[in-house]
């Protein structure tokens, strides 16, 4: 693999005796007017009080005239624009902007929120992707069952309810042991329904088997009438990242079928664990 360009960090200065700061010179050929636009970026993103014109024509060593021109375009555009207060140059709101989006990009709900979609319309039922935050079952995503015949879940209830859900099994099957009783001894092991699991003894065979196999079922141990699929997902480490899960009527639960959305939801978890480890490893 060919090795790429750090974009995390703006170009180093080489400040001349007049205190003039230029990018260093690069072999490639670049063009002028870009260089200059995020000069002056990076200047101003230094002096976070800002930056007056004449201190900014001064320090990237160009005239008043150009340097006015470039700053009107980059406040134009949003990256830069003028402090009132100080009468002088400051960060846009732009940057902030892609900042943010540049995150988003990596966070996994964002990244997975269309192929989850897809693959709820193409099973035809409600899925949903969680996280472990503290000690807390989150769901980030979710899609309902497009046929309105399954309601949906109390999420509040669902936070405490790992042991008693795919999604949480799903997770609960990869963390450290120590985790696993802290998030037991933060919720202990409520009784949803007469097929939760509340023995601790139980619920350790039922993650090995999760282990074992690849995904988590939850057979009306949250609500009765309802069953769970889950998958993990992981990271380009192989870290569990959260989980996604399938929803449906118990009634629907053949064996023949339940196999089928098995073999979906592990292709899904699989799938979706590359997507993230591609978007970690490019930074998009």
């Amino acid at each position: 693999m060919k090795p790429r360009a750090d974009r995390r960090y703006p170009a180093d200065f080489v400040v001349t005796g007049d205190a003039k700061a230029m990018p260093e010179k690069s072999s490639q050929r670049t063009i002028q007017s870009v260089e200059r636009a995020l000069t002056l970026l990076e200047l101003v993103a230094r002096e976070p009080a800002g930056l007056t014109l004449s201190e900014l024509a001064s320090a990237a060593g160009l005239n008043s005239s150009t340097c006015h021109h470039l700053a009107a375009t980059l406040v134009a555009r949003g990256y830069l624009r003028n402090d009132k207060r100080s009468r002088g140059y400051v960060l846009g709101a732009r940057i902030r902007e892609l900042h943010e989006l540049e995150q988003g990009e990596r966070d996994p709900s964002v990244l997975l929120a269309g192929p989850l979609q897809e693959l709820g319309q193409r099973l035809g039922h409600g899925v949903q992707m969680a996280v472990m935050s503290e000690n807390a079952l989150i769901t980030k995503l979710r899609f309902p069952d497009p046929t309105g015949e399954v309601e949906e879940a109390d999420e509040i209830e669902k936070m405490s309810a790992a042991h008693a859900t795919a999604t949480g099994k799903s997770i609960l099957a990869w963390i450290p042991d120590t985790e696993l009783v802290r998030v037991i001894s933060a919720h202990g092991l409520t009784r949803y329904t007469p097929r939760t699991v509340t023995s601790l003894s139980g619920l350790i065979e039922e993650l090995r088997l999760v282990r074992r196999h690849k995904y988590a079922v939850d057979d009306e141990e949250f609500r009765l009438g309802i069953c769970c699929i889950g998958a993990s997902v992981r990271d380009g480490t192989g870290a569990v990242v959260g989980a996604i899960s399938v929803t449906i009527p118990a009634a629907m639960a053949s064996e023949p079928y339940r196999k089928m959305l098995i073999g979906a939801m592990v292709a899904a978890g699989n799938d979706f664990s590359r997507k993230i480890e591609t978007a970690t490893r490019f930074g998009t």
